[in-house]
C-alpha cells in the first residue's frame, strides 16, 4: 500500500549501482550491522538502572529516560528530512560518531544535569538510524521484495539488543556501571566508521542533479513529497498505530530486565538473559510476518499487523497470568509477546514506511511514522512508574492489552486493497 505515488526514480549514476549483487550484499550487511550497533547506545540504561539507583539513588535517573525519547523523537523529524537531502551514508556515519560521543560522557558522568544533556545529545544522535537505515534499504530492494527482505533485515535490532543487552549486563559485573555505556562507545564508533567507508548510494536511488535546473527540480520534487506525506491519512494511521506499539516496546526494552530483577527476584546477570527472550521472540516475528505480507500480494500489509497485534492482546494476558509461575514459562511466553510485536513492529516502519515514501522520500516516511511512534516511546517512563506504583506490574501488562487493541483499530483506515508497489 502507498501513501502517495512518489515519482519514479532514474537509475542512479553512482558507480556503485552497477555492482549487482556484490553490492547489494554489502549494503545489506552494512546496514544490518549498523542498526544492530545503534542497540549498545541504548541497552546500557536498561541494564545499570538498577546498579545505578542502588549507588546513586533513584532519583539521580529521574527523566533520563524521558530526555533521552524526547530528543529521539524531535530527531526523527530532522532524520527523515536530512536523509532525503544528504544521503544515508553521511546521516548514518556522522549520527553513529556523535552517538558514541554521548554513550562515553554519560559513562564519564556522575549524575544529574550531566546525565541528562548526555541522554538528550545520544537521543538526537540515535534518531539518525532508522530513517537512514530504512532510506539505504529502499535504495537496494525492489518493491516486490520488501516485506520479506525487511523482514529479515529488521532481526538486527533484535539481535543488536540481545547482544548489547548480554555486553551491557557483563560490563556492569565486571567493571562498575561506567563500562555500559563507554565500552559500547568504542563498538559504535567503529562501525560508524565503516558506513562512512562502504555504504554507497544503491540502484534505485534518484540520480544526483547534474545542473542548477535539475537540482531546483529535485527540490520542488522532494518538498511535493514532503507535502503528499504530510497530508497522507495512511501516514497518520501508521503513525498512530505506531504510537502505541512503541510504548509498549520501550516499556519492556527499558524495564524488562529491571522487573525481573526487582520483582521476580531474578539474579543480576539472570535478569538480564532471561529478558532476552523478548527479542528472541522477535526475531522469528520479523521474519515471518515479513515473508506473509510479500506471499499474500492480495493483503494490505496493515491487515496482517493488525491481526498480529490482536494476538498479542492475548499474549499479554498469557504472560500476566504465567510469568511468574517459573523461568522457563517466563521465557516462553515473553518469547511470544515478541513474536507478536515484532513483526507488525518492523512492517509498518519498514516495509509499509518505504512503500509509502518511494526511494525518493523513504528516509522521510520512515521519519514521519518512526517520529509519532516515538513519542509513545516518551510516555513509558512516567506510564510504567506511575501504572506499576499504582496497580502493580500485572496491572501494566493490562495496559499493554490495551494498547494493542487501540494499535489494530488504528489501522483500519488502511484497509484496502494493496496498491501496485512503487520504489
Amino acid at each position: 500500500m502507498t501513501a502517495s505515488n512518489p515519482p519514479a526514480p532514474s537509475p542512479s549514476t553512482d558507480a556503485s549501482a552497477s555492482e549487482g549483487a556484490p553490492g547489494r550484499a554489502v549494503a545489506y550487511g552494512v546496514t544490518w550491522l549498523s542498526y544492530a550497533t545503534y542497540y549498545f547506545g541504548r541497552k546500557g540504561l536498561s541494564v545499570a538502572k538498577a546498579t545505578l539507583e542502588t549507588s546513586l539513588g533513584k532519583a539521580s535517573l529521574y527523566g533520563v529516560e524521558t530526555a533521552y525519547l524526547t530528543a529521539y523523537a524531535l530527531g526523527q523529524y530532522l532524520s527523515g528530512w536530512m536523509g532525503d537531502r544528504v544521503g544515508a551514508r553521511r546521516l548514518l556515519g556522522y549520527g553513529m560518531l556523535a552517538s558514541a560521543a554521548a554513550c562515553f560522557a554519560f559513562g564519564s558522568s556522575t549524575g544529574g544535569t550531566l546525565f541528562l544533556v548526555a541522554m538528550f545529545a545520544n537521543g538526537l544522535a540515535q534518531s539518525t538510524g532508522w530513517p537512514g537505515n530504512v532510506k539505504a534499504m529502499a535504495e537496494w530492494t525492489p518493491p516486490a521484495r520488501r516485506g520479506a527482505v525487511m523482514g529479515l533485515w529488521s532481526t538486527c535490532y533484535q539481535v543488536g539488543g540481545i547482544v548489547a543487552t548480554s555486553a551491557a549486563a557483563a560490563a556492569v559485573r565486571a567493571w562498575g556501571w561506567p563500562w555500559a555505556f563507554k565500552g559500547p562507545a568504542v563498538a559504535i564508533a567503529l562501525v560508524g566508521l565503516l558506513v562512512l567507508l562502504l555504504l554507497r548510494r544503491g540502484p534505485l536511488a534518484l540520480a544526483a542533479p547534474t545542473s542548477a535546473e535539475s537540482a531546483a527540480q529535485a527540490s520542488a520534487d522532494l518538498a511535493a513529497a514532503r507535502r503528499r506525506l504530510l497530508r497522507s491519512p495512511v501516514i497518520w494511521s501508521y503513525g498512530v498505530a505506531y504510537f502505541c506499539l512503541k510504548l509498549i516496546r520501550y516499556s519492556l526494552l527499558l524495564w524488562l530486565p529491571y522487573y525481573l530483577e526487582k520483582v521476580l527476584l531474578y539474579e543480576k546477570v539472570r535478569a538480564a538473559n532471561v529478558s532476552n527472550s523478548f527479542e528472541i521472540g522477535g526475531i522469528a516475528g520479523t521474519i515471518v510476518i515479513g515473508l506473509l505480507s510479500d506471499r499474500l500480494r492480495h493483503v494490505p500489509r496493515s491487515v496482517i499487523a493488525a491481526i498480529s497485534l490482536l494476538a498479542l492482546a492475548a499474549a499479554f494476558q498469557l504472560y500476566a497470568v504465567v510469568g511468574g509461575t517459573g523461568q522457563l514459562a517466563n521465557f516462553l511466553s515473553m518469547a511470544l509477546v515478541g513474536f507478536l510485536l515484532f513483526g507488525p513492529d518492523s512492517l509498518i516502519s519498514g516495509a509499509a514506511a518505504q512503500d509509502a515514501g518511494g526511494a525518493g522520500a523513504a528516509a522521510l516516511a520512515a521519519g514521519l511514522i518512526n517520529g509519532i511512534g516515538s513519542l509513545g516511546a516518551i510516555l513509558q517512563e512516567a506510564v510504567t512508574r506511575g501504572v506499576s506504583a499504582r496497580w502493580g506490574w500485572d496491572g501494566l501488562f493490562h495496559v499493554f492489552v490495551a494498547l494493542s487493541l487501540i494499535s489494530a483499530l488504528c489501522l483500519i483506515p488502511t484497509f484496502r486493497s494493496r496498491a501496485r508497489a512503487t520504489a
